[in-house]
């Protein structure tokens, strides 16, 4: 990415004076940040965001949630050790906002997961409300795919991902808290776009590394995954994409 403007680079910050090791009584050494520092370029942003935490609504929420992260984490003499996997961070943090029904909306592939949650989140007295990413059964022609690309072959009937169901049917549902599991890129950000409700993560789809995708971030300075530091790749992906965009328009 390149522009002549500056724009924020928290990735490549080093000095981190967003979370520094000082006194509790002291004051961020703000004139340390780097020109790309988002504190920098967006105070009037910083200031305004900083504002809605005055509504009670959002306070509690932030509150509860902070929390939540602090009882993660025990001192212990050898030193910090954290405790609670994600799904116990779940129902504890359901439990603490004192919801009592649950949305889950899950990719079909992963039904035996989304079975055993459910099962999990029932014996903990919540309600779960569940709808699988093909509710609906719309054909993936319908949004213009060709037959050639179906994942079960041409001849295959094939129901398209509906992320657009997932929301609507939560929404309805009048659930507390959706929770997303295993969809997938793309699916995950329409469903998100619609649902109406607080959403949550529980695992990503990443059909090569058990839904851990961060294995391949992690091998990328590997041979196994060095792939992924490719740029001409990418680069040939962005062309093909904006040339099939402009045989459309």
């Amino acid at each position: 990415m390149k522009s002549d403007a500056l724009y924020p680079m928290c990735a490549k910050c080093k000095n981190l004076v967003c979370s520094p090791a000082i006194g509790i009584t002291e004051d961020p050494p703000l004139s340390s940040a780097p020109a790309f520092c988002p504190m920098k370029l967006f105070p009037e942003i910083i200031s305004r965001a900083a504002s809605e935490y005055d509504k009670e609504e959002v306070n509690e929420f932030a509150r509860l949630a902070s929390i939540q992260e602090f009882e993660c984490y025990e001192r212990t003499e050898a030193g910090m050790r954290t405790t609670v996997p994600r799904v116990e961070e779940l129902i504890q943090f359901a439990a603490k906002c004192a919801y009592r029904r649950l949305g889950l909306a899950f990719c079909l592939g992963l039904r035996r997961e989304a079975r055993m949650l459910t099962d999990v989140l029932e014996s903990r007295g919540f309600e779960v409300v569940s709808v699988c990413c093909k509710s609906g059964a719309e054909p993936k022609h319908k949004i213009g795919i060709r037959p050639e690309q179906q994942i079960g072959g041409p001849e295959a009937w094939e129901s398209m991902c509906n992320p657009l169901v997932q929301a609507e049917v939560l929404n309805s549902g009048k659930v507390d808290l959706a929770i997303m599991l295993g969809l997938c890129i793309g699916h995950d950000t329409l469903f998100i776009k619609y649902c109406r409700v607080p959403v949550t993560v529980l695992a990503v789809k990443d059909r090569v590394t058990g839904h851990n995708p961060l294995a391949a971030l992690y091998l990328a300075h590997s041979p196994y995954y060095g792939r992924l530091l490719a740029d001409n790749k990418v680069s040939n992906l962005q062309d093909k994409a904006r040339d099939e965009e402009g045989s459309r328009s």
